[in-house]
């Protein structure tokens, strides 16, 4: 009996010597399936973390860039601009001088029209003296006619004593 009880107790020994045997098996296979996870985790964290990186680099390049641009349209708005102001400066000045000419252009259109009114009163004058030129060139005209025949009749007087003739 002491000898059977040997063999359960080494039976039970080993039993237990292999349960924990699977048991540290089964322990070492969940710590190296969570070492071989985590290490893959991390693997995927660290390319995460690189191309966070780069793209981190890439934005700050996009960046540099859109602000040096950023500068050349600031530099562009203000040359427009002061561009645009000299342009609206000339105009101003053309507009004024327009102006300052359309103003002479007036008075000279009213000089012209107090001249036009005038002329016409002097082409009425005229015409009145060239009607009344033509009433004492007709009443010449017809003493002239008379004048010539009382001369005729003292160069001939024979026409006087003679009615028919």
């Amino acid at each position: 009996m002491a000898n059977g009880g040997g063999f359960a107790s080494t039976l039970a020994k080993i039993g237990l010597i292999g349960v924990l045997l699977i048991a540290a098996a089964g322990a070492f296979l969940g710590m190296g399936l969570f070492m071989w996870n985590m290490g893959r985790d991390m693997s995927t964290m660290t390319s995460a973390v690189a191309q966070m990186g780069l793209d981190v680099t890439s934005m700050a390049k996009d960046m540099k860039q859109m602000s040096a641009q950023m500068v050349v349209m600031a530099k562009s708005m203000v040359d427009g601009q002061a561009a645009m102001g000299s342009d609206l400066r000339a105009m101003r000045g053309g507009m004024d001088q327009m102006g300052a000419n359309i103003a002479g252009m007036t008075q000279d259109i009213h000089a012209l029209s107090g001249n036009i009114g005038t002329m016409t009163t002097h082409i009425a004058q005229m015409t009145g003296a060239i009607g009344y030129m033509n009433n004492s060139m007709a009443q010449m005209t017809h003493t002239m006619g008379v004048m010539s025949v009382d001369i005729n009749k003292f160069t001939r007087p024979e026409s006087i004593m003679t009615p028919f003739r």
